[in-house]
């Protein structure tokens, strides 16, 4: 009954931190409410999107499961943003939730090092003999199992509460028992727990759905795999269409003239919702000058018995749910096999947090997932990913594995949470990342690889191939940094011909490569000396030389930012002793205590100025320190 970790929660954040505890060699325990229910797609079946597709892409380049089992399970593939940069476009796919579910608890049975054990965590055992710390969990039916680290990775379980209209009961997800205690614990270890709202919307009978009245949106042509592991050269999944529709006026008078049974107006719902995924009647008073809300069909799985109508999440009462879904074109005589709702959850702050996802307070207690406040399966199975490697990392007494912002989506995800803090669902955006130029999604394998192969969760063949990828493009690059396209006849001819604007002037071939309208077929005539390479490496190629000059830029604000972040803020730096500091600055720099200069200056309301004098005393303290020594 003991154990190196245990994992509360078999969803996106609980599998992959139990994954990777497992995989690096960790004795690992995944206790979780129903067996069945591991690896559940709550809400829509869908992973990726803008930003998200990132996060996956670089999950599974640190080697994570989720992109493997998207592969596996997918059954429509999409590049979003496909006409814009690479560094806005996004990875997404619909996949066959039954299948999603079924791999993942395969994959989970079958793992070395890791148990899986049914049952509520109603209580995490602790001791205080050097400061609070947790040492095994005990669950509702009485068994205590200890472990040197414990994650929660609870869901919307913690004091879980749906509304429907103005009917509410206590569940985790429809009808599965929320987790009643465990939120009670946290706030009596000092923990600011708080409550947020999600939701989801009704789904529908297939057979009752009139198709012909709607708009069919298929994936890519050649669709693309999540996993960097995936042969792509036999990836060819077959590919189910998703539908569009549209609300109208009508809807909008049904919902509208039911808002006083809405349980988001009437006070009902205390917890903040997603700002970026509103329920239907929140649209609808919130731009009551729109005639129209987009709605996407898209089936639950391959058999496409049960579509889930994206973009029509509520909780509004059943009668006023039928009313408005039979007003929609297509949906007038849709029969509901399920109907949507809100669930209200307890979350903790994530600035309770370090940066490896342990919390201050409590020593061996890591969160991940939407306890965090975060939404979305993608941010969660991310953190569970650095929770489960950061806790087996400190057993071993290793240096923890923390994602810089100019390294990962991730990275950015983790320092928002625990140096901002967040008053609604968090959810990734790229506009989030200020160096999204270098964290493009067909570069995760490069950018974080050897971090997943040094701690075991990447094999030898993959890194080779890494490693060659990065070889293949950095020769390249190399190659026309240095080489002259000039002016001369046949080259003003080969222009011409791929339909490029000619030159007047020499330029660099990396400029030339770098246009607008360079195609892997093209490339081939621009430089017919890597002709041999695969076209997959050839696209990174091009991609490359496009941001090459922008990049450069970058690298100039990165480096600067790395002499900040390689300076350490000592854990006992005392920021009273100070002067200069205003009393806001103290307040929240004693609450986060940032690890480095830089995540200081991350803080909403830290100047650079302070940035500066905190700078100046962390190299006097160095100085004295030194001479002390002597």
């Amino acid at each position: 009954m003991k154990y190196d970790v245990i994992v509360v929660g078999g969803g996106h954040a609980g599998i992959e931190a139990s994954l990777a505890s497992a995989r690096m060699g960790k004795k690992t325990l995944l206790v979780t409410m129903l067996v069945e229910q591991i690896g559940a797609a709550s809400c829509n079946p869908a992973i990726g999107g803008l930003a998200k597709g990132h996060l996956v892409r670089e999950l599974d380049a640190l080697g994570g499961e989720m992109g493997l089992c998207t592969d596996s399970a997918g059954i429509q593939f999409r590049i979003l943003n496909a006409s814009k940069g690479a560094a806005v476009q996004g990875s997404r796919a619909q996949i066959d939730m039954d299948r999603y579910r079924t791999y993942m608890r395969k994959v989970c049975h079958n793992t070395e090092n890791l148990e899986i054990y049914q049952d509520e965590v109603s209580s995490l055992l602790t001791k205080d003999e050097n400061g609070l710390e947790v040492c095994g969990v005990k669950t509702k039916l009485g068994e205590e199992f200890e472990s040197k680290k414990v994650i929660l990775t609870t869901g919307t379980f913690m004091k879980g509460l749906i509304h429907i209209g103005t009917s509410t009961y206590d569940a985790g997800r429809a009808w599965e028992l929320p987790s009643s205690t465990l939120s009670t614990q946290l706030k009596e270890f000092g923990l600011n727990v708080g409550r947020l709202k999600t939701g989801t919307p009704a789904r529908i009978d297939a057979k009752s759905i009139n198709f012909s009245k709607m708009e069919e949106h298929g994936g890519d042509e050649k669709p693309t795999p999540f996993s960097f592991r995936t042969d792509k050269s036999t990836f060819n999944p077959k590919q189910h269409p998703c539908y569009i529709t549209y609300t109208n006026l009508g809807t909008h008078g049904k919902i509208s003239s039911n808002f006083h049974r809405a349980p988001l107006f009437t006070g009902q719902i205390k917890g903040s919702g997603p700002r970026y995924c509103p329920s239907i009647e929140d649209k609808v008073n919130r731009f009551s000058e729109r005639d129209r809300h987009q709605l996407f069909l898209e089936p639950q799985t391959a058999m496409a018995t049960e579509y889930y109508i994206n973009g029509l999440s509520t909780s509004m009462p059943i009668d006023v749910q039928k009313e408005m879904i039979h007003s929609i074109a297509g949906l007038e005589n849709a029969k509901i096999v399920r109907y949507g709702y809100a669930i209200e959850y307890d979350y903790v702050d994530p600035t309770e947090l370090k940066h490896t996802l342990e919390t201050k307070k409590v020593k061996n207690l890591y969160h991940a997932g939407q306890i965090n406040a975060t939404t979305g399966y993608e941010e969660a199975a991310s953190q569970g990913l650095m929770a489960g490697i950061n806790a087996s990392l400190a057993i071993d007494n290793k240096e923890p594995l923390i994602l810089r912002r100019d390294e990962a989506y991730i990275g950015v995800l983790i320092d928002d949470l625990v140096t901002k803090g967040t008053a609604e669902p968090y959810r990734m955006f790229t506009s989030r990342a200020e160096y999204r130029l270098l964290l493009r999604e067909e570069g995760a394998d490069i950018r974080l690889s050897e971090y997943g192969h040094k701690i075991g969760l990447i094999n030898d063949e993959t890194i080779q191939k890494v490693q060659y990828k990065e070889k293949c493009i950095k020769e390249a690059i190399d190659f026309m940094k240095e080489e002259w396209f000039t002016s001369k006849k046949e080259n003003l001819e080969l222009l011409e011909k791929l339909g490029q604007d000619k030159i007047k002037d020499r330029v660099l071939l990396l400029d030339i490569v770098g246009r607008n309208g360079v195609t892997t077929e093209n490339f081939d005539e621009l430089c017919p000396q890597f002709k041999e390479l695969d076209n997959y490496i050839k696209e990174q190629i091009i991609i490359e030389a496009k941001y090459y000059r922008y990049v450069e830029k970058q690298q100039k604000q990165i480096e600067k930012m790395k002499k900040m972040i390689q300076l350490k803020i000592p854990e006992s730096f005392d920021y009273k002793e100070i002067p200069g500091l205003s009393n806001e600055a103290i307040e929240k720099l004693e609450k986060f205590r940032p690890p480095t200069l830089f995540n200081a200056g991350e803080i909403s309301g830290i100047t650079p100025a302070a940035v500066d004098v905190i700078h100046l005393y962390i190299n006097l303290q160095n100085k004295t320190a030194k001479t002390a020594t002597a």
